[in-house]
């Protein structure tokens, strides 16, 4: 129970999520913490379309940390983020977790490209570095539970 996997995916809740680490995990809850999903109420009211029978629930980051200084997650969880600056910022703030995922990280013009499915700004890439370096967190890029693992220091050396 409890905690069960931290997610990097600016997707959010697709087809690949819903199929492969949800049911893999035997997910329960699915939290989505980013505060432009939590302000976008078309966001919030499709976001767990994909998930039937999935509680879904969307917080901003600040929110979300309150939430954990009164709230234990009962059930099986998996966290899901659009960046890794909302995974250190909650990791700081007392969300446990030793294991990051990174499912996916869409190409743009301000990111640089590291792997087919994971492009980072300079930003994305110092928040990587301090979770690896100063918060011991595994960070690994692996898209669905059916694909092979690449330990995400690795690919940061691309940069």
């Amino acid at each position: 129970m409890g905690l069960a996997l931290v997610n990097i995916d600016d997707r959010l809740i697709h087809g690949q999520v819903a199929t492969t680490w949800i049911r893999d995990f035997n997910i329960e809850s699915a939290i989505i913490v980013n505060d432009a999903v939590a302000n976008d109420p078309v966001q919030k009211s499709i976001a767990g379309l994909a998930v039937p029978g999935i509680k879904v629930s969307i917080f901003g980051v600040d929110q979300f940390i309150e939430i954990l200084k009164k709230t234990e997650l009962k059930k099986v969880t998996m966290v899901l983020f659009t960046n890794p600056m909302d995974a250190l910022k909650l990791k700081q703030n007392g969300l446990d977790f030793a294991y990051l995922n990174v499912s996916g990280m869409r190409f743009n013009e301000n990111r640089k490209r590291l792997h087919k499915n994971m492009s980072v700004t300079l930003e994305e890439k110092e928040a990587f570095e301090k979770l690896i370096n100063d918060e011991k967190i595994e960070v690994y890029m692996q898209t669905t539970t059916r694909d092979e693992k690449t330990n995400v220091i690795e690919l940061l050396k691309n940069y």
